[in-house]
């Protein structure tokens, strides 16, 4: 992996530090509005997303396009699951698509358009601006915000799912879920020492117990109603068994060995409408083949068999 320097493509520099594994921060914060209060007002067909179905801060926005049922408000491309020379890049191998918006090979093209002398990661997802021909944003907390409620006007579905009166509980959540599990497992995988890898794993069972018990008195995180914080964990619960326990060594538990979590998982794949988002395929090809400095060899494993459309018993609390 690689990132853009003034616009020239480098080699990966290290991304951690005393063994621990940092994460980028992200370039681009711009907001759509509905009132005409930003430079990216909401309008239908303007705005594109550039997504990995392997990458899960980028599910995140395919969940949330989803739900909301703005397929034909915006637009998507979804990059191919492996790493080219010069990262995500798009072509129809293994799922992906070709860029039918700008015509570009890569996603680094893309940002290079919004900036030729952009320095920075070339991270997915991209939320791209087709009439200013800029990147909006590319922070996946905030465009499922802007997903949530910039386009309402545009849809029939309205629910809010960062209702005003559960932000305190869903912000208290994420703040939980964020750096010890959904970061916690790359701070594992990445890690480059024992002690920083030991803190990052054990964190997120810590968190996985948190929540194990907190879902045995309710449905959802933040009480009876699905709400973000839901659809953030969500995402790395239905990578974990298949990639993070063996892959990034994330391997005390499987999430299946969490009654109240693996039945919950469960529920919310089977929402309608988010089966479709979820390709373990791409989501094994990418971690196995394309991190070689974790699978130096490149190999996908065949299994585990997982079967996220049996039974759940979550409907013990409706």
């Amino acid at each position: 992996m690689g990132l853009l320097v003034d616009g020239v493509w480098q080699e990966d520099v290290s991304r951690t530090k005393d063994g621990h594994f940092i994460r980028p921060t992200t370039n681009y914060h711009n907001f759509i509005s509905t009132d005409g209060s930003t430079d990216f007002p909401a309008e239908a067909g303007r705005y594109h997303l550039y997504i990995s179905l392997a990458c899960p801060w980028a599910h995140r926005t395919v969940i949330f396009r989803t739900l909301k049922k703005l397929e034909n408000t915006i637009s998507m491309t979804v990059t191919e699951p492996l790493y080219g020379k010069t990262g995500w890049q798009f072509g129809t191998a293994l799922g992906g698509e070709r860029d039918g918006v700008n015509g570009k090979a890569t996603l680094a093209e893309i940002y290079l358009i919004a900036d030729p002398h952009y320095t920075g990661r070339v991270s997915v997802p991209v939320l791209w601006d087709k009439k200013k021909r800029t990147v909006v944003n590319n922070e996946s907390s905030e465009i499922i915000r802007m997903l949530n409620s910039a386009f309402n006007a545009f849809t029939n579905v309205h629910t809010d799912y960062y209702r005003a009166e559960l932000r305190a509980e869903i912000d208290r959540i994420n703040d939980i879920v964020y750096p010890t599990v959904n970061n916690g497992v790359y701070r594992a995988g990445f890690a480059t020492s024992q002690a920083a890898y030991e803190d990052a794993a054990r964190g997120i069972f810590a968190t996985f117990d948190l929540l194990e018990e907190r879902l045995s008195r309710q449905r959802y995180l933040a009480g009876s109603q699905l709400t973000e914080a839901d659809w953030r964990l969500f995402t790395t619960l239905v990578r974990f068994d298949s990639v993070y326990y063996s892959h990034f060594k994330c391997n005390l538990r499987r999430v299946a060995d969490y009654p109240n979590l693996w039945n919950y998982t469960r529920d919310l794949y089977q929402v309608p409408g988010i089966a479709e988002t979820v390709s373990i395929d791409q989501i094994k090809r990418h971690y196995y083949s394309s991190q070689r400095q974790v699978n130096p060899t490149g190999i996908v494993p065949i299994g585990p068999l997982i079967d996220f459309t049996a039974p759940h018993d979550r409907n013990r609390f409706a």
